[in-house]
């Protein structure tokens, strides 16, 4: 039975329509939903999916604020930012993009963002109320693995689920998502990191396996059980030998199919799935401070 291959494009598609629907009920009500930016860093690939973000803004009718700042900055001045995002009533929303460099404080950040505009959970009271199961917003990317996984019918519950990645973006939120008494919920979990000794062991035990830690090709086929579900969230920019660049995902693609019973592509299946959750995080947020 061929692999089938979990296509994020058809998912993004409805939760976009679903939020322009939404957008255009606000701007009946006189509000134009608003995202405001940080981005503290000069790597292509974050400079890249920045840009993503404001152009599926633009396409669903969001208005943006694009703060950028040199990743030699003093840290000062991106707290400042944040906190004049956080102060300004024309911003529904604040998404700063991690990681952060090294001599800035990411818990003092983190506390600079107003949680009621925190729609990525960067915040400690928002992922402290998504582990108590009380989520304010459910960050983007966890939030797309799991409609990725509920859209094409795959189901948690009783489930081996292994996360590759601790993260507190989304390996923390996404195993705490995938554990709860709720819908799309109820799995066992088992989170593995740089310090798992036997990583293979693990994710051979796996009914669904998703991976997020950001290290190319970490897995391959012989790492899956036959018939295991594979979502992997990464995209890792790998130069080539003739000096070009690929995105390449932590699984080793062209093996893992060869084991697996559905497998997302990288790029194509995670990435825009997080691009509309994200969307639909801003449009409640505008929501929320619309209705009062």
């Amino acid at each position: 039975m061929p692999t089938e291959r979990l296509l994020g494009e058809p998912v993004a598609e409805a939760i976009r329509e679903d939020v322009t629907s939404r957008v255009r009920d606000l701007q009946r009500r006189g509000v134009t939903p608003t995202l405001g930016t940080v981005l503290m860093s000069d790597a292509a690939a974050d400079e890249r999916f920045m840009d993503l973000k404001h152009a599926a803004c633009d396409d669903a009718g969001i208005a943006t604020r694009d703060e950028r700042l040199a990743p030699d900055a003093p840290a000062t001045d991106l707290y400042r930012t944040v906190e004049d995002l956080a102060d300004d009533d024309a911003v529904d929303a604040v998404f700063v993009q991690a990681p952060l460099p090294e001599h800035v404080d990411t818990t003092a950040v983190r506390r600079r963002v107003d949680p009621q505009k925190d729609v990525d959970c960067f915040h400690p009271e928002n992922l402290g109320r998504l582990v108590a199961g009380d989520p304010r917003f459910v960050p983007a990317t966890p939030a797309a693995v799991r409609r990725l996984l509920a859209d094409y019918g795959v189901e948690l519950d009783g489930q081996d689920v292994v996360v590759v990645g601790r993260s507190a973006v989304i390996g923390k939120p996404l195993a705490n998502l995938l554990l709860q008494d709720a819908e799309g919920g109820n799995a066992t979990v088992t989170v593995c990191h740089s310090h798992t000794a036997d990583l293979a062991a693990a994710t051979r035990r796996a009914d669904v396996v998703v991976t997020a830690c950001g290290v190319p090709e970490l897995l391959d086929g012989s790492m899956l059980a036959p018939g295991a579900v594979v979502v992997d969230v990464s995209a890792n920019r790998r130069e080539t030998e003739d000096g070009t660049v690929d995105v390449v995902g932590d699984v080793e693609y062209e093996s893992a199919r060869e084991t697996a019973a559905a497998i997302t592509p990288v790029p194509g299946g995670v990435g825009p799935v997080t691009l509309a959750a994200l969307l639909d995080n801003v449009t409640l947020a505008a929501e929320r401070r619309a209705d009062g």
